[in-house]
């Protein structure tokens, strides 16, 4: 049988190494969006993309009509 006393030591090295990382990971996603600032578009941009956006739909409607 091996012995207890060493694979005791080793798990709780690993689990020492495990939470190192998880702290290091929980610094970096420390805010809701995972550390990216929010960004707001103009109404200009919302119209363009809406713009864009529509003329896709249009033109997969076109493709089942056909």
């Amino acid at each position: 049988m091996t012995d207890l006393g060493a694979v005791l030591a080793q798990l709780k090295t690993e689990r020492a190494k495990l939470d190192k990382a998880i702290s290091a990971l929980a610094g970096i996603t420390s805010s809701p969006n995972g550390g990216r600032g929010t960004r707001t578009l103009s109404a200009a941009a919302r119209r363009k993309i809406a713009a864009a956006q529509r003329a896709r739909w249009a033109k997969v409607k076109a493709k089942k009509a056909a």
